[in-house]
């Protein structure tokens, strides 16, 4: 259950990085006991998470469309290693949009307050924050950069095994491919056929185009012999 000291972090965490402390020292100074002690122990985040949370607060839009679109695409892997159908390229494509303009926006954020977080570093978090299947932080709280887990965020899937062979379709199998290649290797001779029988004639008509350029000469040659 929330309560009025969380809506107090959450305003601590969304405001400038330069004035973390010194708010941080002001809120726990309202406060007594526990709750005092619990506020003196916030971390105060490096850039990166606090240009990450920044996008969490104000521009919830494109934060939520990360977390949405990763966990499409994790449960879109999840359900191809599986065996089932998915689209997996429109998942990844989806997701890769997302993170680039939360990116963007990470970095536009940081900039007009003066910091230059690595937008590789900025990708890298988001990427984690989204392919989690647990969130590390609350979210908007965020303390620490943080690197993709890869495949292990998978972890508990059963893979699909692929199907053995009976022996009736193996010896299908050898059968199909014995056909496939007796068509091949008979078209390969139709066309050596076909070829030798187009240079015999190419051969016959380039002959008898010779013997009628003789017999043409010879008919002139014997034409200019008559008085």
């Amino acid at each position: 259950m929330r309560t009025a000291l969380d809506s107090k972090i959450d305003a601590l965490y969304s405001q400038p990085l330069e004035t973390f402390v010194s708010a941080r020292t002001v809120l726990a100074k309202t406060l007594s006991g526990d709750e005092a002690k619990r506020v003196r122990a916030l971390a105060k985040p490096t850039v990166v998470p606090w240009a990450v949370n920044q996008v969490y607060w104000h521009a919830r839009a494109l934060y939520d469309a990360v977390i949405a679109t990763g966990s499409r695409m994790r449960k879109a892997q999840v359900a191809a290693l599986e065996g089932r159908t998915a689209d997996v390229r429109a998942a990844s494509e989806d997701h890769r949009r997302a993170l680039a303009a939360a990116v963007r926006e990470a970095v536009r954020v940081a900039e007009v307050g003066g910091a230059r977080p690595s937008p590789d570093a900025l990708l890298r978090t988001f990427e984690a924050l989204s392919l989690s299947p647990a969130l590390p932080e609350t979210p908007g709280r965020l303390t620490r950069p943080l690197q993709p887990s890869g495949f292990e965020a998978l972890g508990g899937l059963k893979l699909k095994a692929a199907p053995v062979p009976s022996a009736a379709q193996t010896a299908a199998a050898k059968r199909a491919s014995k056909k496939e290649e007796d068509a091949r290797l008979k078209a390969e001779a139709a066309q050596k056929k076909h070829d030798a029988e187009v240079k015999r004639a190419e051969a016959a008509l380039e002959r008898a185009r010779e013997r009628m350029a003789k017999a043409q000469a010879l008919l002139r040659e014997t034409r200019n012999r008559e008085p």
